[in-house]
């Protein structure tokens, strides 16, 4: 480090080195505790998710085709995500006329019976929560990334 630079964020940090999956990670050495249980269920997530921007690796999150197809240049979060048991499993978007508010989600998997049901349920959430009627409709998403 150059000198007058001071000393780094990570000088005063407490960091533990963890493995987890084969992954050498680095967090907080008071929170070293790992839940047994996998990320299940189905989800929506929006453009900019936490959850899909603050993973790493990604390769983990956007395994194959969804690195592909879901992420811009490398870069996550301008693509909504379809997000199956913590993986990105499909792409998603909404458009809105007045309180009708189309959802067309690309699985880049088959979705399985239950999958559907939730997938359905997440689509009744947007509309809920954008205060609209949601209508689904399963299909390519031919928008590009948000700029």
């Amino acid at each position: 480090m150059p000198a007058g630079w001071g000393t780094s964020l990570f000088d005063s940090l407490d960091l533990a080195e963890v493995t987890v999956e084969g992954t050498r990670s680095w967090v907080s050495a008071d929170d070293t505790e790992f839940p047994d249980d996998r990320p299940s269920g189905l989800r929506l997530l929006p453009y900019f998710d936490a959850y899909a921007v603050g993973c790493h690796p990604r390769e983990r999150v956007f395994p194959g085709a969804a690195a592909e197809r879901a992420l811009a240049g490398g870069q996550a979060g301008n693509y909504p995500v379809l997000l199956v048991d913590g993986v990105v499993a499909g792409v998603w978007h909404q458009r809105r006329s007045g309180r009708a508010i189309r959802v067309t989600v690309e699985p880049l998997r088959t979705l399985g019976a239950a999958q559907q049901r939730a997938l359905g349920e997440e689509v009744e959430r947007v509309g809920e929560i954008l205060e609209g009627r949601a209508s689904l409709t399963i299909g390519t998403v031919s928008v590009g990334p948000h700029a």
